[in-house]
């Protein structure tokens, strides 16, 4: 046990550990929504388009939080505008802004001097968090968790029946842009612990494995903060024990929660005796006597 607890005595574990259970409870509880809504690419999307929020942010000296927080609000409002009127579908406007986006990233990237400086934009740098950035995410996490606590009932309804929340005067088009607001601010705080590249993951594998193991969305979302937090300390004590990355290490033990829940699930449905459907036999009813 020594071994296993001996890396979270140092600062920047604990720091480490502080920040990626933040952002891992946080995307989870919110991916549950997301997945909800079948808007799995919407955290890749989002997550790819804050890089030129990011880059000028790195060029002009500025807080990268706020230039990708900027990015991200910014995109979530153009796929939510064009898709408002059903003219152009959801998955279409998410790919149209992502790529436009990201190359846009792309080239502001090939005018800075090196490609090294941003690497840690792309792939995160958790063991690198600070005290301030602890506070941004814990601001970031509230913000969320107190938002979807308050909004609950109005999300999961526009989800489930959209048609039935407009007559009874529920804004559809209002919901989903707060949903796509809060997924905005949750990428912008994951991409510091486990970059742009697999911030998504956070976002949807939770909650996806949660998906396998409950049909009651408040008990998806617990369990989704649950395997978050167990995947975070588990990634983060391999890694420290491997020296690999931190990220890909939290990552790759979310997706192996889910394939072993995907495979109980599986075991669990061919085992599971099926009743046996009774057979009858039609009898011929007796005619009243006249």
């Amino acid at each position: 046990m020594d071994y296993l607890t001996a890396p979270f005595r140092y600062g920047f574990m604990q720091n480490a550990i502080l920040a990626a259970v933040l952002v891992g409870v946080t995307c989870a509880v919110l991916g549950v929504h997301v997945v909800q809504r079948r808007m799995a690419f919407i955290g890749e999307a989002l997550a790819h388009t804050t890089l030129p929020g990011l880059v000028i942010a790195h060029l002009f000296g500025w807080s990268l939080s706020l230039g990708g927080l900027c990015a991200a609000l910014a995109t979530a409002l153009l796929i939510g505008w064009a898709s408002r009127r059903d003219a152009v579908k959801e998955d279409t406007a998410i790919g149209v802004v992502f790529t436009g986006m990201f190359a846009l990233g792309v080239l502001l990237m090939s005018r800075t001097r090196s490609y090294r400086d941003l690497t840690h934009m792309l792939f995160g740098n958790v063991l690198g968090v600070t005290t301030e950035d602890l506070w941004f995410i814990g601001g970031v996490a509230a913000v969320v968790l107190t938002c979807l606590a308050l909004f609950h009932k109005e999300l999961e309804l526009t989800a489930c029946d959209p048609i039935y929340a407009e007559v009874i005067g529920l804004r559809a088009d209002l919901m989903r842009f707060l949903l796509l607001g809060l997924v905005a601010l949750a990428v912008v705080t994951g991409i510091q612990t486990v970059g742009v590249v697999l911030t998504s993951a956070l976002l949807i594998t939770p909650a996806a494995t949660a998906a396998l193991l409950s049909d009651r969305m408040p008990r998806r979302m617990l369990l989704g903060a649950l395997l978050a937090t167990a995947c975070s300390v588990a990634g983060l004590t391999a890694s420290y024990v491997t020296e690999t990355s931190s990220g890909s290490a939290i990552v790759l033990c979310c997706t192996a929660a889910f394939m072993a829940a995907y495979a109980a699930r599986s075991a669990w449905h061919r085992l599971r005796p099926t009743a046996a459907i009774p057979v009858t036999k039609d009898e011929p009813s007796e005619v009243a006597p006249a």
